[in-house]
């Protein structure tokens, strides 16, 4: 199978340009780094200083090599950069490694990065780099990278780092995650995150991908490679650096505003299948269980340990991280109790320590039966593993002879990240048996290995009968035109989608007000109708609690003569926990919709959730679950439990809407949205077309 990367990543021909016989020199090390990984191509050394480097020849330029190599490594200085890369286009060169900064204070005011990324695209070329650390591809035993050591057998990991630094350290590890392709992308000039995804997705010895990024710079492309990686069942795990605090882009509604590029890149992620870690500890452990050539077959775990401090330490941890303890059926606990010493309770997570005597056996015996339970979806051994103790040995032996009988993931934890284990370590994972440093990483790979096996992709289309043509229809022709949809049009807009709204009317009249408050019922809301009022209450534009005739006369008056005429009553809906659903458009993946805490503290708690619609029902609950908020709805000081299906039924509705019209929308805010033992009712609504978001510009927050 070809790629558009192979000149790049699976070159038949290399020129190293800056190649050097001096010791410790940068020249000398891309030698032996090429050299001593096996490759099978040409090698073609480029130094005007030297006629000859290790009983080759040395050619003093890229036009003076007999033939054209397919890619050229420039270990040379910035202020050369753009002279060598020119020689290597005219020479015909498809493909580059650079290393250099591209930083140079030449008094050109186009940078010197900009100006080789034009050279290199103009001319059709391939670079790696700048400001990388090169890559190595183990498969091709093509390796041009700083910093090389013995040549290393292919493992079942790509992983692709614009930081050269964060890809070294993951990378240099003691063998217990082994890779196939690592690349170090640096400023991606040419070619991105999601290219070299594809190239990896190509690779038939590719089980998982890393990625350690900053951003991505092909969006489309990137979505593109996560779906692939989802169809064939390859986990991608993201470390993403440089969070913002909170969006960079334009915002009308609050929705804008809260949701930051991290929160979206997570919303992607999690849309197509891929897993977010916080830290390369976690990275790493991730990715060695879900190569382990195993999967969880139900969403909870098993557990022994071999104190009571452990076990007490792991089931903070699973609870912190989110991993769930399989209640053990009476037979395997039955099972439990004739295998460990009297006095021990047989439970999970097992504490099957006690004198120490027999403790192979027992060790091995307890996790074989409690892995045979129903309910496991995969066994965490908890064990430091210190390789001069030899009953950590036993504990690996045992291991290694329970994963012959079992199909099921079974992983040791550490509980302190130093052990001296590396053999250790190297021997289990040969067994399907990886060693994950450290209870919380080992607990956060745990969760991501339960979900990534257990997931199951679900319909996100309607969730009843298909949208009637003539309401989209409808929407569409209004959300073109450029002015931003009143509060009455915004509500009648969620009704449209099925989503429950407050009774109300609208009235330019005290007289009209009075008619719409009888038929609606007091007490009532009153609220401005004003054109460009887009947050009424901070200016006094919303009136509560209004009980009675004379009330709302009163409140109408005040009204009137501060704002305007052009009023909503609106029936008062009873107490409840509010949210907030939003909609805005990332400036990168386009549509995105958010649900959150909502009210006057939707900008103080900055609790929210982003997806990408639509979302079925699954997704829908998965949001709400993730909220710190999540407990109201439960009920708390005497209220009664919240109807958490029709909060469920109404996000999907909403992300239905976010589908449908999102490509007219710019933002959206449903705030607040209150939901109650009763139901779900949207209060107020603020839809801001793009057309408005075009014309008016930047607009402050009123």
């Amino acid at each position: 199978m070809t790629n558009p990367l192979d000149p790049l990543l699976r070159a038949r021909s290399l020129a190293l340009v800056g190649a050097s016989p001096r010791p410790g020199s940068y020249g000398q090390g891309m030698i032996r780094a090429s050299l001593d990984a096996g490759y099978e191509g040409r090698v073609y050394f480029v130094n005007p200083g030297y006629d000859e480097i290790e009983g080759q020849p040395c050619y003093p330029s890229l036009a003076d090599l007999p033939e054209v190599p397919e890619h050229a490594v420039l270990m040379i200085a910035n202020s050369r950069i753009e002279q060598i890369l020119a020689e290597a286009i005219a020479k015909g060169v498809k493909a580059a490694t650079i290393f250099a900064s591209l930083q140079l204070d030449d008094g050109n005011p186009v940078p010197l990065a900009e100006r080789v990324k034009r050279m290199a695209t103009e001319a059709g070329m391939l670079i790696c780099g700048g400001n990388g650390s090169g890559f190595y591809n183990r498969v091709h035993k093509l390796r041009c990278r700083m910093g090389a050591r013995e040549a290393e057998e292919p493992g079942p990991v790509t992983l692709i780092s614009q930081s050269g630094s964060l890809g070294a350290a993951v990378e240099d590890n003691d063998g217990r995650l082994r890779f196939n392709i690592t690349v170090s992308s640096g400023q991606e000039l040419t070619t991105d995150a999601s290219d070299y995804m594809h190239f990896a997705l190509d690779e038939p010895s590719t089980k998982a991908i890393g990625l350690c990024i900053e951003t991505i710079r092909k969006p489309g492309n990137f979505v593109a490679a996560l779906a692939r990686a989802q169809e064939m069942g390859i986990p991608v795990v993201m470390l993403k650096v440089a969070k913002s605090e909170q969006g960079k882009r334009f915002a009308v509604s609050h929705s804008g505003a809260l949701a930051g590029d991290s929160a979206v890149y997570e919303a992607i992620m999690r849309r197509y299948g891929g897993l977010c870690v916080d830290d390369l500890d976690e990275m790493v452990a991730t990715l060695q269980l879900l190569t382990s050539g195993r999967r969880a077959t139900t969403n909870e775990i098993v557990a022994i340990t071999d104190s009571g401090g452990e076990r007490e330490l792991l089931a903070d941890l699973a609870s912190e991280t989110g991993v769930g303890f399989t209640q053990i059926t009476e037979t395997t606990r039955q099972r439990l109790s004739e295998i460990v010493e009297y006095g021990l309770d047989a439970e999970n997570p097992l504490d099957a320590w006690g004198t120490g005597h027999g403790y192979q056996q027992i060790f091995g015996n307890s996790i074989e039966t409690l892995l045979q339970d129903p309910g496991a979806g995969m066994g965490i051994w908890v064990a430091d593993l210190r390789e001069h103790l030899g009953y950590y040995v036993g504990f690996a032996e045992a291991a290694m002879d329970v994963a012959t009988r079992t199909e099921k993931p079974l992983a040791f934890a550490t509980c302190y990240s130093k052990c001296n284990n590396a053999n250790l370590a190297q021997r289990l994972a040969a067994a399907g048996v990886p060693v994950l440093e450290g209870i919380r990483p080992a607990m956060v790979a745990t969760r991501h290995m339960l979900a990534f096996s257990t997931r199951k992709p679900e319909p996100v289309g309607a969730t009843s009968a298909a949208l009637p043509d003539e309401m989209l229809s409808r929407w569409r022709t209004r959300l073109a035109q450029p002015e931003a949809l009143g509060e009455s049009e915004g509500l009648a807009l969620l009704a449209d989608f099925g989503i429950p709204v407050a009774r109300h009317a609208r009235a330019s009249a005290l007289e009209e007000a009075l008619r719409a408050a009888e038929e609606i019922g007091y007490p009532v809301v009153l609220k401005s109708a004003q054109p460009g009022l887009l947050h009424k209450s901070d200016q006094g534009g919303v009136v509560l609690g209004l009980k009675d005739r004379d009330a709302l006369s009163h409140a109408y008056e005040r009204m009137q003569r501060a704002l305007g005429p052009d009023v909503l009553i609106a029936a008062e809906v009873a107490p409840g926990v509010e949210f907030t659903l939003g909609f805005f458009q990332d400036a990168q993946f386009g549509p995105m919709m958010l649900i959150g805490a909502g009210g006057v503290l939707v900008e103080v708690l900055r609790d929210t959730a982003v997806a990408v619609p639509p979302i079925g029902p699954n997704g829908a609950r998965d949001l709400i679950e993730g909220l710190q908020m999540r407990p109201l709805l439960d009920g708390y000081r005497g209220s009664e439990p919240c109807d958490i299906g029709a909060l469920v039924e109404t996000v999907q509705r909403f992300s239905e809407l976010a589908h449908s019209l999102g490509d007219l929308l710019g933002e959206a805010d449903v705030n607040p949205l209150i939901v109650s033992a009763g139901g779900v009712v949207a209060v107020d609504a603020l839809f801001v077309p793009r057309a408005t978001q075009s014309q008016l510009g930047k607009v402050e927050h009123v």
